[in-house]
């Protein structure tokens, strides 16, 4: 497959997520009703899903590096079956300059999150009542509690607020308003180690090093050697 028709299909999400978003433009209630998306069918749903999927791993993925008409201009084409209006040859060189600029930026920001996450661990670990455990990982009561305590595979019941060291939140259970629940040798090292300090019924306070987390690869919504704050409370085991 050609290299600007893979781009092309990869960020087509990021169009299908747009006109979304411009169907809310309307001024007044009745003209966002009419213009509303219809996505009460099974393929209406699955197709928005994979729009809006497709569209923020790009995001994700290059950002800012993205000029938007150039984009909408290639899928509105690509959609239409109209010709490229650039060559196979431009497509490969441009797309390759992309991946390169995208590359480079990653890895400064990773030295950079590593960095700023390596000095707050060290303020933070000189506060009163933090406790930093032989791995790295910091944790400091907020709620304590005494009963038991799972186990390296046991399933548990949480509650979460997760958020950077900057203060903004890139997950939480708490504003969904719905606990989660998952297996302790499923999730990141950070919580594997520290849920199985806590009992039921405790909150506690996690700062958790990068390498304890996603590390230099990061994820989607997490950047690469991001350190990690989560405030935790264990509501059950088992379920």
């Amino acid at each position: 497959m050609k290299i600007h028709s893979v781009a092309v299909w990869l960020l087509a999400g990021v169009v299908l997520a747009g006109c979304e978003r411009a169907a809310e433009a309307p001024a007044t209630a009745g003209d966002r009703a009419a213009a509303a998306l219809d996505l009460n069918g099974e393929g209406a749903q699955a197709s928005y899903g994979l729009g809006y999927t497709v569209g923020a791993n790009v995001r994700d993925q290059f950002g800012e590096l993205l000029e938007s008409e150039a984009f909408l201009a290639g899928v509105g084409d690509a959609m239409g079956d109209a010709p490229s209006q650039i060559t196979d040859e431009q497509a490969q060189v441009a797309m390759a300059g992309l991946l390169q600029r995208q590359q480079a930026g990653a890895a400064l920001d990773a030295d950079a999150n590593l960095a700023a996450g390596e000095a707050f661990l060290a303020e933070n670990g000189a506060r009163e009542g933090v406790v930093t455990t032989e791995s790295g990982l910091q944790y400091e009561v907020i709620t304590a509690a005494e009963g038991p305590k799972p186990g390296p595979t046991d399933r548990v019941t949480t509650h979460y607020h997760g958020t950077f060291i900057d203060g903004s939140v890139f997950d939480s259970s708490v504003d969904r308003g719905q606990p989660a629940t998952f297996a302790l040798n499923q999730v990141i090292p950070g919580w594997t180690e520290g849920l199985q300090l806590m009992s039921v019924g405790a909150k506690w306070r996690f700062v958790v090093p990068a390498e304890l987390a996603y590390g230099a690869p990061g994820r989607p919504g997490i950047p690469p050697n991001s350190t990690l704050i989560f405030e935790v409370e264990l509501i059950s085991i088992g379920g």
